[in-house]
């Protein structure tokens, strides 16, 4: 393994980093608050404030066609394919300021170790700042990342935002051109690999009094339309035994759903995050009840499992009570496993700078999802304060920065060893 980075010097890149956070949080369309959103005005004066850091480490850069800011660190051979850092520079409305950019931040701070030994690697290095991993404004998500991989569908260009503003007028006003967001896509040569750090956003490192974990996989995802069909009565004159009772069948199912789901694999999640009770009113038995669920998880086949079992148990609550159930599946991702050559290099790197080391799936999508269509991908999670992100209390410590920084050093260096 590499020699990596000083404790020392990490802690002063921390530093560094923390502070230039706080200063990408002052670039917000809400004062008080963080929200910066693709092909917005704030869009446009981060990547020009990234761009800046990235040319201060000698680095080539460059704003490609769908508004990522990229910049190159050169190996040894000028046409060496590059190994790819990185992570998103937009936020959700009133986000944290650590969510995606601490990501590229870290990132740069790589380049700055590697830049100031005057040393190149067989690969190069990229950085990029990816320009929408959120889809606040249209409602779309992982655009930057799509566009590097060229998996943009052809009808993002007329969605549009609240305003009725379409991608491709958001993109003229940018100064880009709609007709050329092809130009952004990367040929499979060029790069050889993809590291994104990214903050948990979850407990589990916390819980674990760990700085550091290496991500397993990042979770795919199911989300359904639930109705339980029951029969509305008068809440005074239909016996209890009598009823058909929708509500109460939905909150029988909503039970069972979070004892299987314990019951199964741990890393597995299924919540109902939304209900409605029809008609709705307090002397009213509840004849239809509308409800979502979400189920989440690392590996695609207890994913399905899991989710089989749960309609299963639904439809037998309702033969039980007499009553009708349907669902209507309007979400589907599979899970996306991270590199397992990578993951090793990542728990090596992460054994030498806290002593042992976690495996941990993520339960959000990040731009690796895209990126793992083209290339091996691999992630390293930083401990958050409390698991709390897309919320100002998003928290990171400079200690954990310093060791992330470390980690990341060494991981970068090893393929100075072993490209």
């Amino acid at each position: 393994m590499a020699a990596g980075i000083g404790a020392a010097a990490a802690e002063l890149a921390a530093a560094r980093v923390m502070a230039r956070s706080d200063a990408l949080a002052e670039i917000s369309a809400t004062p008080g608050q963080l929200t910066r959103v693709y092909l917005s005005a704030e869009h446009v004066r981060a990547n020009q404030r990234v761009g800046d850091w990235m040319r201060s480490l000698g680095m080539t850069v460059w704003q490609d066609s769908v508004g990522n800011i990229c910049g190159r660190y050169e190996g040894l051979t000028p046409d060496a394919p590059a190994l790819l850092l990185g992570s998103h520079l937009d936020t959700v409305r009133n986000a944290g300021r650590y969510d995606g950019m601490l990501g590229v931040l870290t990132a740069l701070e790589v380049v700055a170790h590697l830049h100031v030994q005057q040393r190149r690697l067989p690969v190069a290095i990229e950085v990029i700042g990816f320009a929408d991993e959120e889809g606040t404004r249209f409602g779309i998500t992982l655009l930057g990342s799509k566009g590097v991989t060229g998996q943009w569908p052809a009808d993002w260009l007329t969605r549009t935002d609240a305003d009725g503003i379409s991608v491709a007028q958001a993109l003229r006003h940018v100064g880009l051109d709609p007709d050329r967001i092809g130009e952004a896509r990367r040929a499979h040569h060029e790069i050889c690999a993809y590291l994104e750090l990214h903050i948990e956003q979850g407990p589990c490192l916390e819980a674990a009094g760990l700085a550091l974990g290496v991500v397993t996989a990042i979770n795919g995802a199911r989300r359904l339309n639930c109705t339980f069909s029951g029969e509305a009565g008068h809440a005074g004159t239909v016996p209890m035994s009598q009823r058909k009772d929708a509500l109460a069948a939905a909150a029988e199912w909503m039970v069972a759903v979070e004892r299987l789901t314990c019951e199964s694999d741990p890393h597995l999640v299924a919540t109902v995050g939304r209900i409605d009770s029809l008609p709705g009113a307090v002397n009213v038995i509840p004849g239809q009840v509308q409800l979502s669920l979400d189920v989440r998880g690392p590996q695609d086949g207890p994913l399905a499992a899991l989710l089989a079992t749960l309609l299963q148990q639904a439809q037998a609550i309702c033969a039980r009570r007499g009553l009708q159930f349907a669902s209507e599946e309007f979400y589907r991702i599979n899970a996306t496993a991270c590199d397992d050559e990578i993951q090793q290099r990542w728990h090596s790197a992460v054994m030498q700078v806290q002593g042992s080391s976690i495996a941990l799936p993520s339960g959000a999508g990040h731009d690796a999802i895209a990126i793992a269509q083209h290339w091996p991908v691999g992630m390293l999670f930083v401990r958050c304060d409390r698991g709390i992100s897309h919320h100002p209390d998003e928290s990171v410590t400079l200690s954990d920065v310093a060791s992330a920084i470390r980690a990341y050093c060494q991981m970068v260096e090893s393929w100075g060893t072993s490209a």
